[in-house]
């Protein structure tokens, strides 16, 4: 359950936080923090989990910078 979790949050996090900041590079970076929060808090401690919340943090960023240059041609 929470490694199908780490595969959809951290995503989800970056598009909410570039459409409310219209900035993918700030979108990105609050996932980044929030992430990095959670791992000195303990709550993530595998590495397999680390590596699917990296791996979602990449493919929602990608995503977050298509869909802001999309907005800016229109």
């Amino acid at each position: 359950m929470w490694f199908v979790l780490a595969l959809i949050v951290p995503a989800l996090l970056v598009i909410l936080f570039t459409r409310v900041t219209y900035n993918h590079y700030v979108g990105t970076l609050l996932t980044v923090a929030l992430l990095v929060a959670s791992y000195v808090k303990g709550y993530t401690d595998q590495l397999y989990e680390i590596v699917a919340d990296l791996a979602s943090l990449i493919v929602g960023s990608l995503y977050a910078k298509q869909m802001v240059e999309k907005q800016k041609q229109s």
